[in-house]
C-alpha cells in the first residue's frame, strides 16, 4: 500500500488543506495528516495539490499527425477545412500510423494529466481492427483509460465501418470502453442511417451534430428536415449517446435531445480555431441537457479547453454572470460519471473506493487557500499555468518527475517515420 502525504486534497467538492491518501488500485483511505499512521511506501506532495485525473470527452487521436503538415490549404468554408485537411489525413491512416500516433498522443495526454479519453476514429487505409490497434496503444500499452468508436461515413466502405464498431463494442473492461461512431449528418446518407439502425440496438452513438452551417443546411436541403430530427427518426439517439458541438441547433433540436438522454460535448477551442461560431449553453441550461467537455482532438492539454469554455460561454451569453465556475464544474463532472459509468468503474473523486487515477500538480499560492476559494486557485492558478509532477492511473504510476516511467524516444522516432510516410502519401 502507498500513500500520498502532506497534500492539498480537491476533488471539484471536497477539499483537506494537509491530508494523506492511500491506495493500491483503489484509493483506501483519505484524511487528514493528524490521523496519518505509516504506509509501505510513502510520496510527500508538500506544496503540491492532488486532483482527481482529468478526462477529455471528445478527441480524435489521429489528429496528431497533422502538427506541421503542410498542405494546400486555402478554405471558404468549414466543408473546405474537411475537405483540404481532416479528410486528406484520415484517408491515409493504415495500421501503423493509427498506432504510432495513438502513442504520442497519449504520452501527451499523461503529460498534460489526462487520464481518460473518449477518441473518435477514422482511418481511410484500415477500418477492420483500428479500434483495438488504438486500444492496443492508449489503454494496452500505456494503461490510459479510453472509449473508442470508428466514425461511420459514405466516405468509406459502409459495411467495413459498421462492423468495425459493432465488432470492438465486445471489449470491454475498466480500461476500454465503447460507442459506436458517426461522422456527421452530412457524410450520412438515408440509406446509410437506415443500415445503422438496423444494427445498433441500444449501443449510444458518437457523433457530429450542427458543428457548422455546412451540417445543417446540407440537412434541411436534403432531406427537409433538422440534424437532430433526422437521426431520432432512424431511432438513433440512445440514451448516453455523445452529440459532439450543437453549435448550430435550435429548441425542438434541444428537447429531442434531453428527451433521449444523450449528451452534448462542447469542444470551444476548435469551434473558435474553424470560425464556426459556439454553442448557446443556456439553450442547453434550459432543457437541463447533460455536458461534457472535449477538444475535438486540438492539442492535449484539457485545462486549456476548461479555461477557454468558462471565457468563450461568457462572451457568446454576453455577461460575465451567465456561465460560472460551478457551471465548468458541473461539465468536468459529467465527465467522471459518463466514462464511470461506460467502464462500470468510480471515478472523479478523491475517496475510499474510488480508482487510484489521480495528478499531483505543484502549486504554492501567492494568496491565501481555504475550502471556500480553492476553486478559484485551481481555475486561474492550476489549470492557467499547468504541469503535473505525477500522473498515476489504477495505483500505477506514469509520470514522475513531470516525465514518463516507461521508455518513450524509440516510441517517439517511429512516430516521426510514420508521420513521414503519411504525409508523403499525402503528395
Amino acid at each position: 500500500m502507498k500513500a500520498l502525504v502532506n497534500a492539498r486534497i480537491y476533488d471539484y467538492e471536497n477539499y483537506i488543506v494537509s491530508g494523506y491518501v492511500k491506495f493500491d488500485k483503489e484509493i483506501i483511505e483519505v484524511g487528514s495528516m493528524e490521523d496519518f499512521h505509516g504506509a509501505d511506501e510513502v510520496i510527500d506532495c508538500h506544496h503540491c495539490t492532488v486532483m482527481p485525473g482529468l478526462t477529455n470527452c471528445h478527441t480524435h487521436i489521429y489528429s496528431t499527425f497533422s502538427r506541421g503538415m503542410n498542405v494546400p490549404f486555402n478554405p471558404r468554408s468549414f466543408t473546405e477545412i474537411l475537405e483540404q485537411l481532416w479528410w486528406k489525413l484520415d484517408r491515409q491512416l493504415d495500421e501503423r500510423a493509427i498506432y504510432s500516433s495513438a502513442i504520442a498522443y497519449g504520452i501527451d495526454c499523461l503529460s498534460n494529466g489526462v487520464t481518460s479519453i473518449i477518441d473518435h476514429h477514422a482511418s481511410g487505409l484500415c477500418i477492420e481492427g483500428s479500434l483495438s490497434t488504438l486500444n492496443n496503444a492508449i489503454s494496452k500499452r500505456l494503461g490510459m483509460r479510453g472509449i473508442y468508436c470508428f466514425e461511420t461515413s459514405d466516405r468509406f466502405p459502409l459495411e467495413k465501418c459498421l462492423s468495425e464498431n459493432i465488432d470492438f463494442a465486445a471489449n470491454h473492461s475498466e480500461y476500454t470502453g465503447s460507442m459506436f461512431g458517426m461522422h456527421a449528418s452530412m457524410s450520412l446518407s438515408q440509406e446509410s442511417l437506415k443500415k445503422m439502425s438496423d444494427v445498433l440496438g441500444d449501443n449510444p452513438i458518437h457523433i457530429h451534430v450542427a458543428e457548422s452551417m455546412d451540417d445543417v443546411q446540407d440537412s434541411y436541403k436534403k432531406y427537409n428536415k433538422g440534424i437532430v430530427e433526422r437521426l431520432d427518426r432512424y431511432g438513433l439517439l440512445n440514451k448516453n449517446s455523445i452529440l459532439a458541438h450543437c453549435v448550430h441547433i435550435n429548441e425542438r433540436d434541444a428537447a429531442l435531445i434531453a428527451d433521449r438522454g444523450c449528451y452534448v460535448a462542447l469542444n470551444p477551442t476548435s469551434n473558435m480555431n474553424n470560425a464556426v461560431d459556439l454553442p448557446d449553453f443556456e439553450l442547453f441550461r434550459r432543457h437541463k441537457i447533460n455536458c461534457l467537455s472535449g477538444n475535438d482532438g486540438l492539442g492535449a492539454n484539457i485545462t486549456r479547453d476548461y479555461l477557454n469554455l468558462l471565457f468563450s460561454m461568457k462572451n457568446r451569453l454576453g455577461s460575465p454572470l451567465k456561465f460560472s465556475m460551478d457551471d465548468l464544474v458541473r461539465i468536468i463532472k459529467n465527465g467522471y460519471e459518463f466514462i464511470s459509468s461506460n467502464l462500470n468503474i468510480k471515478l472523479g473523486k478523491i475517496e475510499a473506493g474510488y480508482k487510484s487515477d489521480f495528478i499531483i500538480v505543484p502549486y504554492n499560492p501567492p494568496t491565501p487557500i481555504s475550502k471556500d476559494n480553492i476553486l478559484g486557485h485551481v481555475l486561474f492558478g492550476i489549470f492557467d499555468n499547468f504541469k503535473p509532477k505525477q500522473v498515476w492511473i489504477s495505483g500505477r504510476q506514469l509520470i514522475k518527475d513531470y516525465e514518463p516511467t516507461f521508455e518513450v524516444e524509440d516510441e517517439l522516432e517511429m512516430a516521426r517515420e510514420e508521420a513521414n510516410k503519411v504525409w508523403n502519401r499525402l503528395t
